[in-house]
């Protein structure tokens, strides 16, 4: 029995590392491939603010946005997120609507969700303003270890979904934050797998 119980337990373990193996490779792969191309919208998934101003890994995630809008991808640019704290000023899709318009944007190709406090409802609010206005293709930007689980959620809405992932943030430039942000993913992942939230 015992000589069972450790072969299960070495199994398990196997297994374990066999997964966290798979799924560090794909969130690496994912995130190190910009698929942007022409789309109806830009999505760029909230971050911090700080009274009204994107945190540093939010303004990058907004400035590679503004770069794609510039560059023609989409007529419009979706914000997301709502107060991240309680006793928040502003919400995090008012801070990047005031970044967009001041790089450039047009106020009216700006749409936003304010209310999200995860990538879920995030992902959820968006798809159901696009499914509304009868759009089916978006580039998404995020973090590079965040690209994966986003374009998965965004897809399980129906919606055609590409990653340009910034490489300007903190993830995309330092080894430590981005091993961080790979467990926090692998969690993230897991957690929506069983739950779906």
């Amino acid at each position: 029995m015992l000589h069972d119980l450790i072969r299960l337990a070495l199994a398990l373990a196997v297994g374990g590392a066999l997964t966290i193996g798979y799924l560090t490779f794909r969130i690496w792969d994912q995130g190190g491939r910009d698929e942007a191309r022409r789309a109806d919208a830009i999505v760029v998934l909230g971050a911090a603010q700080y009274n009204g101003w994107p945190s540093p890994l939010f303004q990058a995630r907004l400035a590679h946005a503004v770069e794609l809008y510039e560059a023609g991808l989409a007529p419009l640019f979706i914000v997301t997120g709502g107060k991240g704290r309680p006793g928040d000023a502003t919400t995090e899709a008012a801070a990047a609507r005031a970044y967009a318009v001041a790089h450039g944007v047009p106020a009216e190709a700006i749409i936003g969700e304010d209310r999200s406090r995860t990538t879920v409802e995030q992902i959820r609010t968006v798809g159901a303003m696009l499914r509304e206005r009868g759009l089916r293709s978006v580039v998404v930007v995020s973090d590079r270890s965040h690209m994966l689980r986003s374009l998965r959620i965004m897809r399980d809405q129906g919606i055609t979904a590409f990653g340009s992932p910034t490489t300007k943030s903190r993830t995309g430039t330092n080894l430590v934050e981005l091993a961080k942000d790979t467990v926090h993913e692998i969690g993230g992942l897991g957690h929506y797998f069983l739950t779906g939230s």
